[in-house]
């Protein structure tokens, strides 16, 4: 889990070990939040966090419930 100033995302452990849903998740997100170690699995890039324009592409490539986007405000 990682939080930024305005969202926090939640990725589910064994999303974050499939390299091939890591892969996707760094392909669809324009602004850059997600990134591939050297070993395959997910890093989350903390700087970019809150520019996440909701878009929902993440939670959409992965399977249901496995990807979440949380707002931290109203």
């Amino acid at each position: 889990m990682a939080d930024g100033m305005f969202i926090q995302v939640e990725v589910d452990d064994a999303v974050a070990k499939d390299k091939e849903l890591v892969k996707k998740l760094v392909e669809v997100c324009a602004v850059d939040i997600f990134a591939q170690k050297d070993d395959g699995s997910l890093e989350i890039v903390r700087p970019n966090l809150d520019e996440c324009v909701l878009c929902d592409l993440c939670v959409q490539a992965a399977p249901t419930g496995k990807v979440r986007v949380v707002k931290l405000y109203e």
